[in-house]
């Protein structure tokens, strides 16, 4: 199984388009050792062919090009993107599915009804896609009665691969109707399996808690690539730039008790990256202390065209 990770930024990429921090404007200026990066997003095969996106970037097309082995050029037009899978409804995870429209068939969109429902009246992007391509609903169902997981997902075109979908505690987008009443689908994480070889990666590029269902799942997997959005709480707010901390986004930041470094260290022995990284995260500054330090627990931070093979 192969995972490439086609963007490893936040909402808003790095550099920020508007964001003069000492992380952006060092990148544009040559003055930090970093690298620019897209928003989040990646994409999984068992054949190095046929793939899933998940999470479909508004830098999606950037994406696809700096990336050939989503394109097997079989005909005229054509995209090794069998299928799309959503997690979330932020922006940054959806709105690349306009840029898709030009498909021949029909977009297979795989997320919950929570997701459906803001794609379908929050921001409506299936009844604009049902101009174009067309969106394939294929949904995401079966919530166990403890509410910890969905059902296994196969995706036809994609074999070799089985993705199991479980609700995390976050927060639905702002444009969202049920942003203050959030419900079980709003977000959520994957543990992707190779049925050849039973390798795991578990991926959740927005955590806002750490349930025991999570905990069991980083555990289990041989990777884990989760949210590595801020470094303290009240990053964005000491820079002047927002008025939230991180848990009032969805996010857990990464310093700290409770923060992820110490939930990472408590998940033994397995490769740990961070992915959705924040531009204001002093982690993107491959010299700074923050990076040192991560270094030391043995976590590494994801970047634009990674790739991970279980």
């Amino acid at each position: 199984m192969k995972i490439l990770v086609l963007g490893s930024a936040a909402g808003g990429g790095f550099p920020q388009w508007n964001c003069n921090c000492a992380n952006c404007a060092g990148v544009r200026n040559g003055t930090i050792n970093a690298k620019s990066r897209t928003q989040s997003s990646i994409a999984v095969s068992a054949n190095g062919t046929d793939w899933v996106l998940i999470n479909a970037s508004p830098d999606i097309l950037f994406q696809l090009r700096s990336n050939p082995a989503l394109q097997p050029a079989r005909a005229i037009r054509d995209s090794g993107i069998a299928a799309v899978m959503v997690m979330d409804a932020q922006i940054d995870h959806i709105t690349g599915l306009l840029m898709l429209r030009e498909g021949k068939k029909k977009l297979n969109l795989y997320c919950t009804d929570s997701v459906w429902d803001d794609l379908n009246h929050g921001l409506p992007l299936a009844k604009v896609l049902s101009h174009y391509c067309g969106v394939d609903h294929h949904e995401i169902k079966g919530l166990s009665a403890d509410k910890t997981r969905f059902d296994a997902i196969e995706v036809p075109a994609v074999a070799g691969i089985r993705f199991h979908p479980m609700p995390l505690k976050s927060k639905a987008p702002p444009y969202s109707p049920h942003r203050a009443n959030p419900q079980p689908g709003d977000n959520n994480g994957l543990l992707i399996e190779n049925t050849e070889t039973g390798k795991t990666l578990f991926y959740a590029p927005g955590l806002g808690e750490i349930e025991p269902h999570v905990l069991e799942a980083m555990k289990k997997a041989d990777c884990v690539l989760v949210d590595g959005t801020v470094w303290t709480g009240d990053e964005m707010i000491t820079l002047g730039l927002t008025q939230k901390t991180a848990a009032d986004m969805g996010h857990l930041q990464l310093s700290g008790p409770g923060g992820m470094i110490e939930v990472l260290d408590g998940v033994g022995a397995r490769r740990k990256i961070l992915i959705h990284i924040n531009n204001t995260n002093p982690i993107l500054n491959e010299d700074s202390p923050q990076r040192a330090q991560l270094a030391n627990h043995g976590i590494e931070v994801a970047y634009d065209g990674m790739e991970i093979t279980l």
